[in-house]
């Protein structure tokens, strides 16, 4: 941006552009953006961008280009759905509350795969939500202080090329879902493996200033995570595509944000992020 002060200005700006059907770089704007940094910032206006000839798709492929961003542009909310899996890491105490919180996504999700870290499953309640088309699954895996693994077998288990991954005490809306499932198909059409969400930290209900926090959840089912904690999906940066058409909410208690740096720094020395506890604790601040 020529002056960062003009930010709001820039950004309606931005969304009017979006709403044509092709878009094209103008030096007169006062900002400019190559073609993998509009393909993101479409997604907040709820828009799907395509590369309008050749010399963009190199682009797209080796971002970030030197090159302005040429681009077809529609809507995402037309987009055909693709067949996503939805995969929940808990405890078995907390199978309950997550059946509860996940029975919204039935509108998007092909399945929801939970999987508990215990060596059996443990017995579905007799009040079980009326999932509709989504299939459930209760699997069962001692996490054993490997987070990577856990989700790696999360990912073994989906029957979708795609899965969501979320723990226990994260959220996302049935509106998220569904845009989500709807920009997979760009995302295979683009060479993208791995999905970026802005993730909110709600301590006691309030947003901390650890944020947009990105979490790379929805991945391609051959993805592999990395990391004893603070895991992370395994693949080029440049094939990965960060959404802002919706957010992780993640709910925390400040007795466990006391706690969570310790215990990671334990279970991987040097990898706890011991200073992210005080960034959790302050309130976000624009």
């Amino acid at each position: 941006m020529d002056d960062p002060a003009q930010g709001d200005a820039y950004r309606q700006a931005l969304q009017e552009r979006l709403e044509k059907r092709e878009f094209t770089s103008d030096d007169e704007a006062g900002y400019g953006l190559d073609i993998y940094s509009l393909r993101s910032a479409a997604t907040l206006f709820g828009k799907v961008v395509e590369p309008l000839d050749a010399l963009q798709r190199n682009a797209l492929s080796g971002p970030h280009a030197s090159i302005a961003a040429r681009a077809r542009i529609s809507d995402l909310a037309g987009k055909e759905p693709a067949a996503v899996s939805l995969g929940v890491i808990c405890r078995a105490g907390e199978v309950p509350q997550v059946l509860r919180q996940s029975f919204v996504h039935q509108i998007w999700a092909r399945e929801l795969i939970v999987l508990v870290d215990s060596d059996a499953p443990p017995t579905l309640p007799d009040d079980r939500l009326d999932f509709g088309a989504m299939t459930v699954r209760i699997a069962a895996r001692p996490l054993a202080g490997d987070f990577a693994g856990q989700r790696n077998t999360l990912q073994d288990l989906s029957s979708a090329s795609w899965m969501l991954q979320l723990d226990a005490d994260e959220t996302l809306s049935a509106e998220t879902g569904r845009s989500l499932s709807q920009l997979v198909a760009l995302a295979e059409r683009q060479g993208v493996v791995s999905v970026g969400l802005p993730r909110r930290n709600l301590v006691d209900g309030v947003l901390s200033a650890v944020y947009p926090d990105t979490q790379y959840r929805l991945n391609r089912r051959d993805i592999r995570f990395g990391g004893v904690v603070h895991e992370r999906p395994e693949r080029p940066w440049q094939q990965s595509l960060l959404a802002l058409n919706g957010a992780i909410l993640h709910h925390l208690e400040r007795a466990h944000v006391l706690a969570r740096s310790k215990r990671y720094e334990a279970l991987s020395p040097g990898q706890g992020r011991l200073e992210e506890e005080q960034a959790l604790l302050e309130p976000y601040r624009d």
